[in-house]
């Protein structure tokens, strides 16, 4: 299917929903997705941001930024994920849970404002991933107009590039937890100092890249002109002092780079 057909399915698909409620994150999927609804909606959309520990402080400002630059209502909630026992527990099922707590609450907000659905920006290329979250949101019927237009992630970079949305060449950004290995338990402190020394790897320019939390070990991914940069002597030293820093012993670079989705392996 030609990409102005999907763009006319998604259209369509919107119009029928009448009034929604957008899980808005600022990442490329839901910002493309607000744009559009707020075009074609108008007032009936609501976007709902979580303030998270499992996302940085410098995403939810980025988020709050976009959607004053829309101009759409934009309600911040504060999620509570670390309250939940079996998620602290850091097992598989961690996003299945973390999204059914989230989702439950901006249905709450849906009805409260009186919105028909709740929509959020799952594409197609979610499907090809390990995404137990997608059972949640299956479960609580929540919609998502751009798996249901068969988009993907290439077609929402361009058509978002069409409407000069800033965020069209964004990388993916996985929540924070996404970074530490299944059965580590997740707490505030560990969170944090991912998301610390992922601030001084992007303070670099190195814009795609993980790191990974493996204890006293910080376990670098980034492209491999993010390792030709990691290789100067001088950055090298950066980046081991800074995360020393942070609270890690070691800190290493892992030799296959950046993969999307790397903690899954050890799954069966």
């Amino acid at each position: 299917m030609k990409l102005k057909d999907k763009k006319k399915n998604l259209i369509s698909k919107i119009q029928e929903l009448k009034s929604v409620v957008i899980a808005f994150s600022g990442g490329v999927d839901s910002t493309f997705l607000l744009a559009i609804s707020y075009e074609i909606l108008g007032e009936a959309v609501i976007a709902v941001t979580a303030d998270s520990p499992l996302h940085s402080q410098q995403e939810l400002s980025s988020a709050v930024g976009i959607a004053k630059d829309i101009g759409v209502a934009h309600i911040i909630i504060r999620s509570r994920e670390l309250a939940l026992p079996e998620f602290v527990q850091n097992n598989p099922n961690r996003c299945y849970l973390c999204k059914k707590a989230l989702f439950s609450e901006l249905l709450d907000i849906a009805a409260e404002k009186k919105k028909s659905h709740v929509v959020d920006g799952a594409n197609l290329d979610d499907l090809d991933d390990f995404r137990p979250g997608m059972q949640a949101t299956r479960e609580l019927g929540i919609v998502s107009p751009l798996m249901e237009a068969s988009l993907r992630k290439a077609d929402i970079r361009a058509l978002a590039k069409e409407m000069n949305l800033p965020t069209w060449n964004k990388p993916s950004n996985a929540c924070l937890a996404s970074r530490i290995p299944y059965g580590d338990s997740l707490s505030l402190k560990r969170l944090q100092m991912v998301a610390d020394a992922e601030a001084v790897l992007l303070e670099m320019g190195l814009d795609r890249c993980r790191v990974r939390h493996h204890g006293d070990v910080a376990r670098i991914e980034v492209t491999d002109q993010g390792m030709q940069r990691l290789w100067i002597a001088d950055n090298r030293r950066t980046v081991v002092e800074r995360l020393r820093k942070i609270g890690f012993i070691h800190v290493a670079l892992d030799l296959e780079g950046y993969i999307r989705g790397s903690m899954n392996r050890g799954l069966t």
